[in-house]
Order: C-alpha cells, then sequence, then structure tokens
C-alpha cells in the first residue's frame, strides 16, 4: 500500500508538473509576470520565493497550478499591462494555455518512445494472432492472421481500436467483424460473446481473441511507435469522449484518483515499463481533458481566445471570470461524484 501510494503521487505528480511546466515555461518566454508555481493543491508545505515567481509544494498532491498575471481578467497593481496574460498578443496567449497539454503529449511520446527502444515496440497492427480453442470466435469462423478492419461498423486501424470497440459495445446482440483473410478475401462474421460473472459480481463478455505480434526493436520502430500508439490513444480519447454524450459511457464508469490509485498497484505488478506505459497513457489522457472546449480547462481558455480573435476584442474580463468560475464548480461536483463512485466500487 506504500508502496503503490508513493508511485501514485510520484507519477501524477510528474504529469502534474510537466504540464504546468508548459504553462510556466511559455508565460516566462512571453514575458508574462508568474505569480507562483505550486505543485499540489491545499495548505503549503515548502516555499521558496524567487526573483518574481514563489515556487511551492502544497499538502494535497492532486493538481497544481501556474498562477498568472491578469489570469483572471483584472488590472494588477504594480504589474504593467504588457507583463500579463490580457496584455499580450492572441497567438502568445494561445501558447501560453496549449502547451500545459502540449507538454503532456510530449513527454507521453518521449516515454513512449524510450519504452520501444528498451523493450521493443507493439505491433499496432489490428491482426487477430491468437484464437482459443472452442472460445466464440473461433465458432464465428475468426482465423489466426485474421486482420480486422471494423467491428460493428466503425473502422479500425490499430489494436486498440478492437479493445475500445469491443469494451464499448452494449452486447446486447452479437458483434461485427469484418475482417481481411490471409488470401485477400474480406469477410463479416458475427460474434456472441461468452457472458462471464466473477467472485464480485463483475460482468465482462470473453471472446477468445488475442491481438498484436511479436514486439519490435531499433530506433526506427520505436519512432514509429511513439507516433502509433499516441494517435491511437486520442483516438480512444476521443471515442470515449463521444460516447459519454451520446449515452452509450455513463459517469460512473469514469475513474478519479481512487481508480487511478487502484490501477497504480496493478501496473506497479508488472514492472518498470508497464508503469512507465500508465504515465504516457494518463498524461495523453490529461492533455486531452484539458483542451476540451469547456470553462475551467485550458480549452476554456483557449476557446475565449479564439473569440477574442474572431470579434477583434477580448471578452469583457468580468463576464469570463465568472463563466470560469461556474464551469471550475461543476468540475468539483464532477470530481466529487466521479470519486465518490471509485470508493463505491471497492465494496
Amino acid at each position: 500500500m506504500i508502496v503503490t501510494l508513493l508511485l501514485f503521487i510520484i507519477i501524477l505528480g510528474a504529469i502534474i508538473f510537466i504540464h504546468e511546466g508548459g504553462h510556466f515555461l511559455f508565460a516566462k518566454l512571453t514575458g508574462i509576470y508568474v505569480h507562483e508555481f505550486s505543485l499540489g493543491m491545499g495548505p503549503k508545505l515548502l516555499s521558496k520565493q524567487g526573483k518574481e515567481t514563489l515556487y511551492s509544494l502544497r499538502a494535497i498532491p492532486i493538481g497544481g497550478f501556474c498562477q498568472l498575471a491578469g489570469e483572471e481578467g483584472e488590472e494588477e497593481e504594480g504589474i504593467p499591462l504588457e507583463r500579463t496574460l490580457q496584455g499580450k498578443k492572441v497567438w502568445q496567449k494561445f501558447l501560453v494555455m496549449f502547451f500545459g497539454a502540449g507538454f503532456n503529449f510530449l513527454s507521453a511520446m518521449l516515454v513512449l518512445f524510450f519504452i520501444g527502444i528498451i523493450w521493443g515496440s507493439q505491433d499496432m497492427t489490428p491482426v487477430l494472432n491468437q484464437i482459443e480453442e472452442g472460445s466464440p470466435a473461433m465458432e464465428a469462423g475468426l482465423s489466426i492472421g485474421d486482420k480486422v478492419l471494423s467491428i460493428n461498423g466503425h473502422s479500425v486501424s490499430t489494436v486498440d481500436d478492437i479493445s475500445i470497440y469491443i469494451a464499448l459495445d452494449n452486447h446486447k446482440k452479437a458483434t461485427t467483424f469484418k475482417v481481411e483473410k490471409e488470401d485477400g478475401n474480406v469477410v463479416t462474421y458475427e460474434v456472441t460473446p461468452e457472458k462471464q460473472v466473477n467472485e464480485k459480481d463483475e460482468v465482462t463478455y470473453h471472446y477468445g481473441i488475442a491481438m498484436g505480434g511479436e514486439a519490435r526493436t531499433g530506433f526506427l520502430s520505436a519512432f514509429r511507435y511513439m507516433f502509433e500508439k499516441t494517435g491511437s490513444l486520442l483516438k480512444q480519447m476521443f471515442i470515449t469522449f463521444g460516447n459519454l454524450f451520446t449515452g452509450n459511457l455513463h459517469l460512473n464508469q469514469l475513474s478519479g484518483p481512487v481508480g487511478i490509485f487502484q490501477v497504480v498497484g496493478d501496473q506497479a505488478k508488472g514492472g518498470v515499463a508497464n508503469l512507465l506505459y500508465l504515465f504516457a497513457f494518463l498524461s495523453i489522457n490529461v492533455g486531452f481533458i484539458n483542451l476540451i472546449p469547456f470553462p475551467g480547462f485550458d480549452g476554456g481558455h483557449i476557446l475565449f481566445i479564439i473569440i477574442e480573435k474572431i470579434k477583434g476584442s477580448p471578452v469583457k474580463p468580468e463576464l469570463e471570470a465568472k463563466i470560469q468560475a461556474i464551469g471550475l464548480f461543476l468540475l468539483m461536483i464532477l470530481m466529487i461524484y466521479v470519486t465518490f463512485s471509485d470508493i463505491l466500487k471497492l465494496f
């Protein structure tokens, strides 16, 4: 438990540090005054005053912030307008707001490249390399070497696509697999998975398939894997986000800090490579979520920047501040709900 807690704090802390570091770096590059750079939330544990910026470590290891002058849209005494966020050009504001998420994406890509170099790169081609004897997949007619082209009409380009579309299937009817056989023929199969219930009354659906071939080695393979996996994980986020709106995925199926803590413990059993992959996965998730154009996220700020560019003048600071505050309030409610759901899943 203690080791898992330490790993949880290190992984989340690194992701937050990189995210806020992106905001901080581009704020400094564009000449914006930074009041405070904080890792963690709540009461201060440690702090050091720099030439301008206060650097602090706070008690709650979830979240962090980079407090910029003029971020709330108000004039600040003693700080010239040109040193505030509001006093910068549209493109400068955009860079500052985007590169929190941008640094998350870049760090994830570097970690994925490192995994590919050291442990080998996963083959992302959506080819079935295992079919269990007597499984629903075998009975339906699927074979080793089949390349999956689509599932339930959704186009498939990587092994991750297979996993996400199977996970999101409501399983009320057979799953449709369109595959390309090794001889080039394209065939469609209907697979009815086997419903299984474990000791915790959790329901899963068993198909009896496995994807991906042997790990590829070498610099070029790692470089290719870095881009393929990053693109694949981003696609998963788009699919997940879309299914939240259609109602195919419910809020109680999302995970918050408690759920992530459990995942960290599980991945730690698999070794360093698994933990590094988890870091990359969470980094891309954090980057994607922060770019959603919703008040309270970086994407909300970027949306106002785009509106400013279109209309030729900034949105009234008071109005923007109110909208951002409402967004933050709604996000806090969502976080409480997701965390409570995670706790209930433990029992």
